[in-house]
């Protein structure tokens, strides 16, 4: 079994933030793939389904994100469920918008949920960090995490989660490279198809040269036109 972990913090006031993208990428899965109703246990929302042939078991903290990691590890100790199968999902200032990484362990890069976990579960565990781009400064971090997505971005970011929701299974099944690069795959920008050319229409005939300018640099041929010039006169 795999415990799927999407963090985010809880309440309407927060569900559109860019900080709840792990929530909003576990919801899409949970839908798509019929899993049973939630149910609160553990500090959380938690249901069950199996996604490709993999049991799943999906757990929301419902902690705030400070302390994902109370939800987290008593979910994985009542389940027996060893840190390697378990799986987080959150948001990335590091990484551009609509970019994503997988990776087991390392550090939490001053992010509260993961450091949460890291306290309650240990750091051998995955963590599929979901770009949500930098504003630019420090200063501005809180305010970007915790506003809601733009307008703008809703095109890119539903086509980001719904290649995360497709290609999710790779990732529960250990290959987290093949994940990376069907991911990459489907959200590269189709090239526009270049016209082919009409096999149907004619072919332009080049222009017939012009005689005179070829007799000029042709000695023999300015010959022949004074011969021609003193025997009409």
């Amino acid at each position: 079994m795999i415990l799927l972990v999407g963090l985010g913090n809880p309440g309407g006031k927060y569900e559109k933030n860019r900080h709840n993208i792990g929530f909003m990428a576990l919801d899409l899965m949970v839908q798509r793939h019929s899993f049973g109703p939630w149910r609160t246990k553990f500090q959380g929302e938690m249901c069950e389904g199996t996604i490709n042939g993999v049991k799943v078991l999906a757990l929301k903290p419902q902690t705030y994100m400070n302390e994902s990691g109370r939800s987290v590890g008593a979910a994985a100790r009542f389940y027996k469920i060893d840190p390697e199968h378990v799986v987080v999902m959150h948001d990335e200032l590091d990484l551009t918008f609509t970019k994503i990484k997988v990776k087991t362990g390392g550090g939490h890069g001053g992010h509260n949920g993961l450091r949460s976990c890291d306290a309650h579960l240990g750091k051998n565990y995955k963590r599929v960090r979901l770009g949500i781009g930098h504003p630019g400064s420090k200063e501005k971090v809180h305010s970007h995490v915790l506003g809601d997505f733009a307008k703008a971005e809703g095109t890119e970011l539903d086509k980001m989660l719904d290649t995360v929701c497709q290609h999710i299974s790779c990732v529960l099944k250990g290959e987290d490279t093949d994940f990376m690069n069907r991911y990459a795959m489907d959200m590269r920008p189709q090239r526009p198809n270049k016209p082919k050319a009409d096999k149907n229409v004619a072919q332009k005939t080049p222009a017939p040269k012009d005689k005179s300018s070829e007799d000029e640099g042709n000695p023999f041929a300015v010959l022949q036109k004074l011969k021609k010039t003193s025997v009409q006169e």
